[in-house]
């Protein structure tokens, strides 16, 4: 084996002033050892069931003209590097430790990979046993390298009381820092199950788990709160509606910035982010460039459609009838005389056969005039801060959309966080992925000092505002207090 820690990424780390703290990498983990874990929690049938379930892909059974009349995406394929040294790395913690200093990278967080599989499995015995069979191996994995490498618990939550009571097991028995959560479920309809319709086969939605979702979720976003732990997210979008293509590449591009923004959305309307406000949450793979362009969407929409506004701007009964009925004749001509009557009744896209009044009073009868009420921001400012300090955003080395976070112009600064994905298919080379992100200085699209926020700085924030002991007995414990004096 090359033991050599040379390497473009090596270099970089040696003429920086600061570490570099990876704040997403990934494990595979080996499927015979979860399974070995997967029997002590879920039984031998269990363990045989998953394995049954595993070999079965029915998309390949079937034709591309019924794929095609199912709608059925094709599934990942080819998904894991061939670069047998980064596969062996991807895949064992300790050569994985090892190799850091090639990667230029002096401590990672590890998600999980296989999580992805079972965080939001449809049978529930299998998701909870799956969930806590993947600590406890991830746990045990990475617990002699914990000076240099942190995992991720994986907490299922189609409950709240699922989530909790998995968010209790790993922190409180087997000391997790890190928790990671699907931000959405995938759930029928109730109206169509009421009628009858096989669940299976019933139209879904997605619960974005905050906003007008079938359980509150507020006790488990305290409980982070309780366990000092950062809600970070990994959820895809493929399957929704509009990532259902046989081409992979289709469904894949933006998935999880697709879910992420709604996830986001939902954190802001719903009033999380008010009722929360020490709470950090992270939306990790989707990089950050959604995320400007949501805040400012955003900020657009709140302008427009705040009580007052509205009130000012387009309450129908502000309409001045008159004046309108002379302008359609004095620029309108004949076809606009012949029809006066009825163009005066008929205004409103929104409510075509409603008169002004009518219109008007059909809304204010809702009381639901302001979409913002569970989120009482005053001003464009709030809004802001609730993006620059609670919500943080993972992005890759090869993001370019990375600078957008380092707005020149002062309309927003949002949390980028450097995150590796080491162990997925989109990172070519371990040892070059640092390498990669130090184009954005090279390249004078980032200054120094930018760059130590991504790569540095900003997962300090994230974890430290949580739990201020969370770099505690690791490398960079000295460096992390050295930056939170900075910022003090």
């Amino acid at each position: 084996m090359n033991d050599s820690t040379t390497s473009k990424s090596a270099d970089i780390r040696a003429n920086l002033g600061h570490p570099v703290v990876d704040a997403d990498g990934h494990w595979i983990e080996p499927i015979p050892l979860f399974l070995d874990y997967l029997r002590e929690v879920g039984g031998t049938d269990m363990r045989d069931q998953v394995i049954r379930d595993a070999k079965q892909n029915i998309w390949y059974d079937l034709s591309p003209e019924e794929r095609l009349a199912r709608r059925m995406p094709r599934p990942w394929w080819w998904g894991e590097t061939t670069h047998t040294m980064d596969r062996a790395t991807s895949m064992i913690p300790g050569l994985l430790h090892h190799r850091l200093d090639e990667f230029g990278v002096d401590f990672s967080i590890i998600y999980s990979t296989l999580g992805f599989d079972f965080i939001a499995h449809p049978d529930a015995e299998i998701r909870q046993a799956a969930c806590r069979a993947l600590n406890n191996l991830n746990r045990d994995a990475f617990d002699a390298y914990k000076t240099r490498l942190t995992p991720a618990a994986v907490i299922p939550l189609v409950t709240p009381d699922e989530a909790i009571a998995e968010l209790d097991y790993a922190v409180g028995e087997l000391g997790f820092k890190v928790a990671m959560i699907n931000n959405h479920i995938r759930r029928p309809i109730p109206a169509h199950v009421e009628a009858g319709v096989d669940p299976a086969r019933a139209e879904h939605y997605i619960d974005n788990l905050l906003l007008e979702s079938e359980y509150d979720y507020d006790p488990l976003w305290a409980k982070f709160v309780e366990h000092r732990i950062a809600v970070t997210t990994h959820a895809d979008s493929i399957g929704w509606s509009d990532r259902r293509s046989g081409n992979f590449i289709y469904n894949h591009v933006g998935h999880f910035a697709a879910a992420s923004h709604a996830f986001t959305k939902g954190l802001v309307l719903s009033g999380v982010l008010h009722r929360f406000p020490t709470l950090k949450f992270a939306m990790l793979e989707g990089g950050v460039g959604w995320a400007c362009t949501l805040l400012i969407d955003l900020i657009e929409h709140w302008e427009k459609r705040t009580p007052e506004a509205l009130m000012q701007n387009t309450l129908p009964t502000n309409l001045d009838m008159e004046k309108l009925a002379e302008l359609m004749k004095q620029y309108g001509g004949k076809r606009y005389e012949d029809k006066l009557e009825e163009l005066l009744s008929c205004t409103s896209m929104a409510a075509p056969f409603l008169s002004p009044a009518e219109a008007a009073q059909r809304d204010i009868d809702q009381g639901n005039l302001d979409d913002f009420v569970a989120n009482p921001i005053k001003s464009e400012d709030e809004l802001r801060s609730q993006f620059s300090n609670q919500l943080f955003f993972g992005c890759e080395s090869d993001d370019l959309s990375t600078v957008w976070a380092f707005d020149k112009h002062d309309n927003h600064r949002l949390k980028a966080l450097f995150s590796s994905d080491f162990g997925h298919f989109d990172v070519v080379h371990m040892n070059r992925v640092l390498e990669e992100a130090h184009e954005l200085v090279e390249h004078e699209m980032l200054s120094s000092t930018e760059f130590e926020e991504f790569v540095f700085g900003n997962t300090v924030d994230l974890h430290t505002a949580m739990n201020p002991d969370f770099f505690v007995g690791t490398v960079v414990e000295d460096a992390v207090n050295a930056w939170k004096a900075r910022k003090a």
